[in-house]
């Protein structure tokens, strides 16, 4: 049987310096969340699916301007595509302190420069963000506050919902006006990655 860490190189056909990369961030999850809740434990065991591969999916939607991934956490998805794409500019909100420490060990120690803030993204200064993810942090609703704080006029959010997504997205249109696309998760069946512009109050 083929471990998680298998699964992961055979759908992302990722260099060695970038395997080396995510064997020192998987290293440091274990190791960190001993002391502070990064990730479920029970999620440990498939981390390379469940955390990274899950994660890895949003590359797609990458571009050369900077991608701003808000309540990063144990850094995904923002962390992850910072491994994959290390000449994109990517910043990570977490404002937890010690997960932000945690974030910067893993900027440091993988040699990926990605910059973290270790602040609210509703007090933050607009970030002007290409691309700005986030994966487990509010309603969608809340989501589109701090999008159209963050991104660029031009900028696209990429949030990842699961399967109460469609009632978030009618709520949401009762406050706000936006075009999205919709796209099937390729990690779990019941979630879905939606792409998000031209965000406006009602």
């Amino acid at each position: 049987m083929s471990s998680d860490r298998d699964v992961f190189l055979s759908q992302t056909d990722v260099s060695r310096e970038t395997i080396e990369r995510f064997d020192i961030y998987a290293a440091l999850l274990k190791q960190w969340t001993k002391r502070i809740n990064l990730v479920a434990p029970n999620t440990m065991p498939t981390l390379w699916r469940r955390h990274f591969l899950d994660s890895a999916q949003l590359e797609r939607f990458m571009s050369s301007s900077v991608w701003v991934d808000l309540g990063s956490g144990g850094g995904f998805p923002g962390a992850v595509l910072a491994i994959l794409s290390p000449e994109t500019p990517v910043a990570l909100v977490e404002s937890d302190q010690r997960k932000a420490a945690f974030l910067r060990t893993v900027a440091r120690e993988t040699g990926v420069g990605f910059r973290v803030y270790p602040e609210r993204a509703e007090i933050l200064e607009p970030l002007n963000a290409g691309r700005l993810s986030c994966r487990a942090l509010a309603s969608l609703n809340d989501l589109l506050g701090y999008a159209e704080r963050h991104l660029a006029p031009d900028g696209r959010a990429i949030f990842m919902k699961g399967a109460s997504a469609q009632a978030e997205i009618d709520q949401a249109l009762e406050h706000w006006r936006f075009d999205c696309e919709t796209y099937p998760s390729q990690t779990n069946p019941e979630a879905v990655i939606l792409n998000i512009g031209d965000i406006k109050r009602v």
